[in-house]
């Protein structure tokens, strides 16, 4: 990966994190403070709290690619370190899914007359559960490319003890 790409990456990925934080911590303290602009109260209500959480996995995952890029950058990322890392990106995302159906369970009861929305935002859960499921191929990959990478050590070795 070049380092364009890798800062470009970055870049992106700072961003989204201070966003993410700094939407939270505005909900938190207008949330605290009780300061609702249209009525002067602002309840915990399901919404805000899994726009919270949704955030968090959205920084979850932010880090981890984060760590990823570094262990590319490094040449490391064919170890046994990197799963730990996807491994919690596939959490992530499976949290924003579920996340994402609760989302469409608080909003179903006002689509009655139309529930085709809840149909769609249905659909669109199972779509991010689809991407949860392509990372996991990609660790499978992973888990490929680091057991050929042993073997290609365990064979140098041997060659180099022959020679």
């Amino acid at each position: 990966m070049g380092r364009l790409t890798v800062n470009a990456l970055r870049t992106v990925l700072a961003v989204v994190l201070a966003g993410t934080v700094g939407v939270q911590a505005l909900m938190v303290w207008v949330l605290v403070s009780g300061s609702d602009p249209e009525d002067g109260s602002l309840p915990l209500t399901p919404m805000r709290l899994i726009t919270v959480v949704g955030m968090v996995t959205v920084q979850v995952a932010s880090v981890c690619v984060w760590r990823l890029v570094t262990m590319v950058r490094r040449g490391t990322v064919f170890s046994h370190g990197a799963f730990r890392y996807v491994d919690r990106i596939i959490g992530a995302i499976v949290a924003a899914a579920l996340l994402w159906f609760a989302v469409t369970g608080v909003n179903a009861p006002g689509q009655r007359e139309d529930p085709g929305v809840t149909v769609v935002m249905a659909g669109i859960g199972v779509a991010i559960l689809g991407v949860a499921l392509l990372v996991l191929v990609l660790r499978t990959l992973l888990a490929q490319a680091v057991a050929r990478d042993a073997e290609a050590v365990r064979m140098q070795a041997e060659l180099d003890e022959v020679i």
